[in-house]
C-alpha cells in the first residue's frame, strides 16, 4: 500500500500524467489528420514527436524513484479527449473545425502545464534535483507548445472559422 505522503501522492500524480501523455500520444495523429490548416497539423505533428520525449523523460522518472513506468487511469484527461473527439464529429467538414481542434488541444495542454509545475514543485520540495529537472523541460515545452497554439488561433484558425 502507498504511503499518503507527499511522496505518495507525487507517485500517484507522475502515473497519472504518464498515462495522459500516451493517450494524448495515440489522439495528435488523428487531430493532425482532421485539421484543414497547415499551421495546426504541423503544430500537432511536431507535438507529437514531443511527446515521445515527454513520455521518455516520465520514464527516466520513474527509474529515479526505483518504480515501474505505470500509469494510473485519468478521469480528466479522458475527458478533455473526447470532448475533442465531439468536436472533430460535429464540426466535420465545417470552417470552424480548426477552432474547436486548438481549443480542445490548449485544454489539454493547460493541464500538462498544471500537473508538470506541480510535479516540479513537489520534486524540488522532496529533494529530487534530477526528476525537477526532467520534469521542468517538458513543462517548458508544454508552455511553448500552448504559445504556438495561441499564435495559430489568433493568426489564422480563428479568423478562418468565421467564415
Amino acid at each position: 500500500m502507498p504511503t499518503k505522503d507527499l511522496n505518495g501522492l507525487f507517485l500517484d500524480t507522475l502515473k497519472d500524467v504518464y498515462y495522459a501523455e500516451k493517450q494524448i500520444y495515440k489522439s495528435l495523429p488523428k487531430m493532425a489528420k482532421a485539421a484543414a490548416s497547415d499551421k495546426l497539423r504541423a503544430a500537432f505533428e511536431k507535438h507529437h514527436d514531443e511527446t515521445e520525449g515527454q513520455i521518455e523523460r516520465l520514464e527516466q522518472v520513474f527509474e529515479l524513484l526505483g518504480k515501474p513506468a505505470r500509469g494510473k487511469k485519468c478521469d480528466a484527461i479522458e475527458g478533455i479527449l473526447d470532448e475533442g473527439k465531439e468536436i472533430m464529429e460535429e464540426y466535420e467538414g465545417e470552417p470552424a473545425l480548426d477552432a474547436g481542434l486548438l481549443a480542445a488541444a490548449q485544454a489539454v495542454e493547460h493541464y500538462e502545464i498544471s500537473r508538470y509545475g506541480t510535479l516540479k514543485s513537489w520534486a524540488i520540495k522532496l529533494g529530487m534535483k534530477d526528476a525537477a529537472k526532467l520534469l521542468d523541460q517538458t513543462l517548458a515545452e508544454e508552455k511553448k507548445t500552448d504559445d504556438t497554439l495561441t499564435k495559430i488561433a489568433d493568426t489564422v484558425v480563428n479568423a478562418e472559422g468565421q467564415t
